[in-house]
């Protein structure tokens, strides 16, 4: 989870794995474990009210990872969300592409989703969402859509697992994305750059367009010839030669594909 390497990374000491056991993720909440005999509960306020823990709700601007030891309260962490650099580009490209309407669904604070959201002009936005809240909305967004129209799903958590697999499409982040989010995701995006979700979007739209010309441009040569030996003007010889020429061409076309610079797009 990139909330829980950037705890790790923070700490930057060697961790004795060993001393840590029966841990237990609990979905939307956070997890609990136990270290050298003491029950450690480490989540959101979500976790803190279920395990029926004292706490004082924090206000601060970011994820707040709340601590209890033992069942008492200790303290929080607070990681603040940084924008990636190319996220507001990488939603001004899905629009440009043709994307009628983007939706935020977090299991962040409101005013942290409304900041964000408002900052990348996203048009929807829904926070403080548990798993299965995602996938509710996910559901009324599939009835939402036109018949011809596509629901893509973009996800790197454990808990994005089944809304990735509901979506028509579902594209997991893959440089911090969890095994589970990988495995049942239609696409993946091998580093986090959002703006890579808007060149794959190019890159199939780009890909059917070829493979409809192809697909007219054979079907048109092979009724020609066909006619044309109908009538007594072209032989057989000639009618195989048509059938290779088109196949090369056809190849020739596809290959456009590659010359097309997708860092720019």
């Amino acid at each position: 989870h990139p909330i829980a390497v950037s705890v790790v990374n923070k700490y930057n000491k060697e961790i004795d794995q060993s001393l840590i056991t029966d841990v237990e993720e609990i979905s939307g909440h956070g997890v609990k474990a136990t270290y050298q005999n003491d029950i450690i509960a480490i989540g959101n306020a979500r976790l803190m009210k279920r395990e029926g823990i004292e706490f004082k709700e924090s206000v601060a601007l970011g994820s707040i990872i709340y601590i209890a030891i033992n069942g008492k309260y200790v303290g929080n962490i607070v990681v603040s969300d940084q924008i990636k650099k190319d996220s507001k580009a990488a939603i001004k490209m899905l629009k440009s592409l043709g994307i009628k309407k983007t939706v935020m669904l977090t299991g962040d604070k409101k005013l942290v989703a409304d900041t964000v959201g408002k900052e990348l002009d996203i048009d929807e936005i829904h926070s403080e969402l548990l798993p299965e809240d995602k996938l509710n909305i996910v559901e009324e967004l599939l009835l939402q859509k036109s018949s011809k129209g596509k629901l893509f799903f973009v996800g790197d958590g454990i808990n994005d697992t089944p809304v990735l697999a509901r979506a028509d499409i579902g594209i997991a982040m893959g440089g911090l994305g969890a095994d589970a989010a990988i495995d049942v995701a239609d696409v993946v995006i091998m580093n986090d750059e959002p703006s890579k979700i808007g060149t794959a979007v190019f890159v199939a739209k780009r890909t059917r367009k070829i493979v409809w010309q192809n697909i007219y441009f054979a079907l048109g040569v092979k009724f020609l010839f066909l006619a044309l030996g109908a009538i007594g003007i072209a032989t057989m010889w000639e009618a195989v030669i048509a059938d290779v020429g088109v196949s090369l061409l056809a190849v020739l076309n596809a290959m456009r594909i590659l010359k097309y610079d997708y860092k720019n797009k």
